[in-house]
């Protein structure tokens, strides 16, 4: 009987430009997808999965695909990133990727392979093992919008303080990230198939 030795992969993901930096450390297996992977890097920000992202490795591309209807104005060379595993593309301890989302905003994260490990017996994947600053709203305006949002949610006098803060909701907060929380949805998002 062959057995298959399943590794575990630990990334540090940040977002690029953004000062103080917001970033997670997570562990997913080397066998998983890139659209797992992408799930997973979704979950662990914070974002909600509502536009186009791609991961970037030297000059290749992964994306994912669309139905022929809505592919017209996309990108002819990139990747369908469910024919490809994490392990196809990172190998080694301290290469990374760029992964691109929101293609508006252009919210850049670099992703870097921190260590590999062997799979533990019964352990869950993915797991979250730490992370800094809540993720910024979704359609801020990118790396410079969040900077001007942030201004106005940190000054109270400011008059758009209060509109800043009705549009952002009340779950936003941009000094907090909730580990716990962020593993509660990895599990209900990885254990529904």
């Amino acid at each position: 009987m062959i057995s298959i030795l399943r590794e575990v992969y630990q990334f540090k993901i940040q977002l690029m430009e953004v000062k103080p930096p917001i970033w997670r450390r997570f562990l997913i297996s080397n066998s998983s997808s890139l659209e797992d992977f992408h799930h997973t890097i979704q979950i662990t920000m914070g974002w909600t999965n509502s536009h186009l992202h791609q991961f970037i490795c030297g000059e290749d591309r992964y994306g994912a695909s669309l139905p022929s209807e809505f592919a017209m104005n996309w990108d002819d060379n990139l990747r369908d990133e469910t024919n490809f595993k994490i392990k196809d593309i990172l190998k080694d301890e301290g290469s990374s990727i760029l992964y691109e989302y929101d293609f508006g905003d252009s919210w850049e994260h670099k992703i870097i392979l921190e260590k590999i490990v062997p799979y533990e017996k019964g352990q869950f994947l993915p797991f979250c093992m730490k992370g800094k600053r809540g993720c910024p709203p979704e359609d801020v305006g990118g790396v410079w919008g969040y900077s001007d949002f942030l201004e106005k949610w940190n000054d109270d006098k400011h008059p758009e303080n209060e509109e800043v803060r009705e549009w952002a909701g009340d779950y936003f907060e941009p000094e907090i990230f909730d580990q716990s929380e962020t593993n509660q949805i990895l599990l209900e998002a990885f254990t529904k198939n």
